[in-house]
């Protein structure tokens, strides 16, 4: 990409927008849901509980990253043009203002609607007689006896305070001696976060703060003690994406030892508990000299203080449980089973794979059913006796997994199973390993992912003995062998018998398994061999089509765009005058709408009911479009960094099936967000007299045939 002929600069905010504080954009437009009027209530307390959900993952994963960062290169220049302590400095002051505007809606807003509505969240001062009898005795026989109070002076060292724990401050003066004291508490993640009172006053439900019930009764602890107070703070430390990072020696002089990866993983989930304070969360009522203190207790910044108004660990919003009250929730939605797959002929696993070999079927989660499609096609290859061997990679599963424990009994009967458990996936390394080893016993083969290279891959591959000989079925997939997230994550996967394709998927899991590198990967598309290759030359065909004057167009749907390289090729593929349309959900670093520069560019982002994760890939190609789904997006760490595939889609039904998911997301006036210039986005709303379409909503209404 050239300006009057000379490169663009990768660093200048005039072209790139910060990743940081694009995804802290993403987190804006999650806590705007919340003001949607017609979003039932319970359904805003949700999304305010993902807030704090997002607000812990930024302070860990990017807060950490930069100052990583900044202590090995600190004059380095960031993409957006920062140094990283400019960069550390924009995000506190964006994650203070966001964290205010959080508290503001739970304190202003939610707990009043909560109240009204009859599932009090309530204050302890503000219970009556029996609730506070309630819960003081709720204290004394299931709270008080795990507490442990943990003092702070010559004799007792400041205890450390660990990772996105909920701890209470208690300071006061000795009886006696008039000296000041403190204790730190910490509040127990085993006990509720929320403890429910007898309802009263026409309430249907009441809880409290855990965390004030035990503030409020702290006194038991210090019964000679003056001036008691109570304060409330929370710490959030640094999480590494990659263990392999951590190496001190040079990557080819490394010997790896069996169990190496497992080992490297393990000292990394050590190195996070103690890895180093990048946020401390206290309540607003806090004194300033205290706050001090503690951050230098912490031996952190006291600039990466943020005071809060009202709860803190927001998060725990996602938590809190309602019985009934459906009419504060959105209407229940049930997947139903994909048309070609709800024949109860298919409880037949003989008529499911003749389905396939019928041609290659779409799934679109989670308006098509999961258990009938994906988890189907496992299990009866579980129990087929005509399937001898199935592969599988594994990213984020979930605890009581079927999958998992359909691929063990797959093993019991027999069949060569193997798993490709990748350990470094973040936040999920410590249950992938249990998984690992429970496999291992059961007798499947495991492998702990690849050397240096996340797996990132979504792929399942099934090998059937049939009259005309060995057949491969495979499961190309967007998004995680994952029952739970199934229900909630919008994702595709595609089954599919095609000869080619099953013997690309068969290299890549013999390069997965045994470090064999295949170069012959004619289908897949495949990171770090060929990918970012292939998709360039896609662009470059698309630019040739337009100076050619035959029909060009770009449309790429994907969770996050970063990669600098990508973005430039785009920005010359629309300087050339190819229109581009850019469905991303999360963080993007390209402008759109830039004259000279991106005239040619949309981008907006699609938040709901549903978590978007699918990526699909459209290439108009003089009128012969060409698509694409798989792992990877345009991100830096998917192209270079990681293994991933991206499928071509053959099938021309699935083509058409493609376009009316793209065009649905298209039309979508409600739950869309366009970017623009500067890189602020904004909520699109129905034009005057125009019906409201949410994507979700008619995806769910494609799916029932209402």
């Amino acid at each position: 990409m050239t300006e009057n002929g000379a490169a663009l600069p990768v660093k200048d905010s005039k072209y790139f927008i910060s990743r940081e504080l694009s995804w802290l954009n993403f987190a804006l437009r999650v806590l705007e849901l919340t003001a949607s009027p017609d979003l039932p209530l319970l359904e805003k307390v949700k999304f305010a509980g993902i807030m704090g959900m997002l607000h812990d993952e930024f302070a860990m994963k990017r807060l950490g990253g930069l100052r990583n960062i900044k202590r090995r290169k600190p004059n380095k220049v960031l993409d957006g043009g920062r140094t990283p302590g400019e960069e550390i400095i924009a995000c506190r002051e964006e994650l203070r203002q966001q964290s205010d505007k959080v508290g503001r809606l739970v304190e202003s807003h939610l707990r009043p609607a909560m109240n009204q509505a009859g599932i009090a969240l309530l204050d302890y001062e503000n219970l009556d007689v029996d609730q506070r009898r309630y819960a003081d005795r709720f204290y004394r026989d299931a709270v008080e006896p795990i507490l442990t109070p943990l003092a702070v002076d010559a004799s007792h060292p400041f205890p450390f305070i660990s990772n996105l724990g909920l701890n209470v401050a208690v300071t006061g003066e000795g009886k006696k001696s008039g000296r000041g004291k403190f204790v730190r508490l910490k509040i127990p993640a085993n006990r509720p976060r929320w403890v429910k009172l007898p309802a009263a006053g026409g309430s249907s439900q009441v809880a409290v703060p855990l965390e004030q019930v035990v503030a409020a009764n702290v006194c038991r602890f210090f019964p000679d003690w003056k001036k008691l107070k109570t304060y409330f703070f929370r710490v959030i430390r640094a999480a590494k994406d990659n263990p392999w990072e951590r190496l001190d020696v040079d990557e080819h002089e490394q010997e790896l030892q069996p169990g190496c990866i497992i080992g490297m993983v393990t000292a990394e989930l050590t190195y996070r508990k103690f890895a180093g304070v990048t946020l401390l969360q206290v309540s607003e009522d806090m004194p300033e000299n205290l706050q001090l203190w503690l951050a230098s207790q912490l031996q952190m910044d006291p600039d990466d203080i943020i005071a809060i108004k009202g709860l803190l660990a927001t998060a725990d919003l996602m938590k809190f449980n309602v019985e009934g009250r459906s009419d504060l929730r959105d209407p229940p939605f049930t997947p139903t089973p994909h048309p070609r797959l709800a024949d109860p002929a298919m409880d037949d696993p003989e008529t499911f794979f003749q389905e396939i070999r019928a041609g290659d079927i779409l799934v679109h989660l989670p308006y098509q059913c999961f258990d009938t499609s994906v988890l189907r096609f496992i299990r009866y290859a579980a129990s087929d006796p005509k399937v001898l061997a199935i592969k599988l990679t594994i990213y984020r599963t979930s605890k009581d997994s079927p999958i998992m424990q359909a691929l063990m009994e797959a093993a019991g009967r027999g069949k060569q199973v193997v798993v490709l458990v990748e350990i470094t996936a973040r936040f999920d390394e410590a249950p992938n390993i249990a998984w690992g080893k429970k496999l291992e016993r059961a007798g499947v083969h495991v492998v702990y992912g690849m050397e240096r290279l996340k797996t990132h891959v979504k792929l399942a591959m099934v090998i059937r003995e049939e009259q005309s000989g060995i057949r491969r079925y495979v499961h190309v997939s967007t998004g995680n062998y994952n029952v739970q997230t199934a229900k909630v994550y919008e994702d595709l996967g595609i089954l599919s018998c095609n000869r080619l394709l099953g013997e690309n998927v068969a290299a890549l899991f013999n390069e997965l398994t045994g470090g064999v590198s295949s170069h012959g990967y004619d289908m897949l598309m495949v990171a770090p061999h060929n990918l970012r290759e292939r998709f360039v030359e896609l662009i470059h065909r698309e630019v040739a089509h337009a100076r050619g004057g035959r029909s060009c167009g770009i449309f790429a749907k994907m969770n996050q765009l970063q990669d600098c390289d990508m973005i430039r090729e785009l920005y010359m593929a629309s300087s050339a005058g190819v229109p581009i349309e850019l469905n991303i959900r999360g963080l993007c670093c390209l402008r759109a709408g830039v004259p000279g520069l991106s005239d040619n560019i949309r981008v907006y982002s699609t938040i709901g009911r549903f978590l978007e994760h699918s990526r699909i890939y459209r290439f108009e190609n003089g009128g012969d479009p060409e698509f694409f789904i798989g792992s990877a997006d345009w991100m830096r760490r998917n192209l270079n960094r990681r293994m991933e595939t991206i499928v071509p889609v053959v099938d021309s039904i699935l083509k058409v099936q493609l376009d009316e998911i793209l065009n649905i997301l298209k039309k979508d006036n409600c739950s869309a967000w366009d970017m623009h210039p500067d890189g602020s986005y904004r909520r699109r709303v129905p034009a005057k007299g125009e019906e409201k379409r949410s994507a979700h909503e008619m995806f769910m209404r494609r799916a029932t045939g209402a």
